[in-house]
């Protein structure tokens, strides 16, 4: 397993960068994990829902909520007609999504000061590797540190919002579907200061509202206004969601047209980001390099390992595109936070 300087030297001019729940976790590791979102939590008049979870013996919300939509269509094969029960499995799924975006809003970190200056200089350098060869971000988080981050920076970024030609003065800026072609920063699955507002995508912004964005994503979630995030349980859900939004679709398109090496950390290589890998398999890159957390041979690894293999042969397989080479480095030798 080479280091991450070792990674850097093997890789193409132009490198991009995947980042995954990972990123968060290095950071703060009591706020991001699954496990502590579940029990920070608020079941408050929905403690039916606790017992789903217990259940399946999980506290991945992706996964209930994957069991539950499944369910609400399995379900009358076998029971017959049941209005009432797939409509309440669906509603339920439906506040489990609800329950997980107030759990991120209000237990995220509150305001970029909680951030150290030492901990945004290590975050800029690494990130300066990839932007500064041109290379493009991608990240499967909803929360804002990277963006808090890069707005710390002078790192040149551009995740494709603009003044509202309609409202120039507004405390958003909206995302230019008609021209994006700078844009070299994407949120993949959406995140906590990006709206669906129907005829635009907006984002919440500091330096117009002046107000913190953790709390102008609580204050719309308090008005039923939730942010675009997406929280599907299976890899399909997750894909027909991005379909039906030209934000998410552009990103998704750009991961497919990339070439050059891309770099992956705090990607776990989940069935649930199934999505993601076909995309990648089908795309242009040439080289992987895949971060790995501790032991190369632990159980979380070999099955990362095994799920890259099938990356390498599908792309040996195709005739129409390039074979991938693959690397793994070592997460911790990045020092993403310091």
């Amino acid at each position: 397993m080479l280091s991450f300087q070792e990674a850097l030297q093997r890789a193409e001019n132009k490198k991009h960068l995947l980042l995954g729940n990972g990123f968060s976790i290095a950071l703060k590791p009591d706020i991001f994990r699954y496990d502590t979102l579940f029990e920070q939590a608020d079941f408050s008049g929905n403690e039916h829902l606790r017992g789903i979870f217990s259940a399946l013996g999980t506290t991945d919300f992706e996964e209930v909520v994957k069991t539950l939509e499944s369910g609400a269509k399995v379900l009358p094969h076998y029971l017959g007609p049941t209005p009432g029960v797939d409509a309440q499995m669906q509603q339920d799924a439906l506040r489990i999504k609800e329950i997980l975006v107030t759990t991120i809003a209000n237990k995220h970190p509150e305001r970029p000061g909680d951030i150290s200056f030492a901990e945004y200089e290590a975050c800029k350098f690494f990130l300066g590797n990839f932007l500064g060869s041109g290379g493009k971000l991608y990240s499967l988080n909803y929360d804002i540190l990277l963006y808090w981050v890069l707005m710390n920076s002078d790192l040149a970024n551009n995740d494709g919002f603009k003044n509202d030609p309609d409202d120039p003065d507004a405390v958003y800026v909206v995302w230019d579907r008609g021209d994006s072609r700078g844009q070299n920063v994407y949120f993949l699955h959406g995140g906590l200061h990006l709206f669906d507002a129907g005829h635009q995508i907006q984002k919440n912004t500091w330096v117009r509202s002046t107000v913190p964005l953790i709390d102008q994503a609580q204050e719309a979630v308090a008005a039923n206004k939730f942010p675009l995030f997406v929280a599907e349980g299976t890899s399909q859900q997750k894909m027909k969601k991005i379909q039906h939004s030209a934000y998410l679709h552009k990103g998704l398109r750009s991961l497919a047209e990339i070439s050059g090496s891309i770099f992956t950390y705090g990607v776990s290589f989940s069935e649930n980001d199934e999505h993601i890998l076909r995309t990648i398999e089908m795309g242009k890159v040439r080289s992987i390099f895949v971060g790995l957390y501790g032991d190369e041979n632990s159980e979380s690894n070999q099955r990362i390992r095994s799920r890259v293999d099938q990356m390498v042969l599908l792309r040996r397989d195709s005739p129409r595109r390039n074979d991938l080479a693959v690397f793994y480095f070592d997460c911790a030798s990045a020092a993403v936070w310091g």
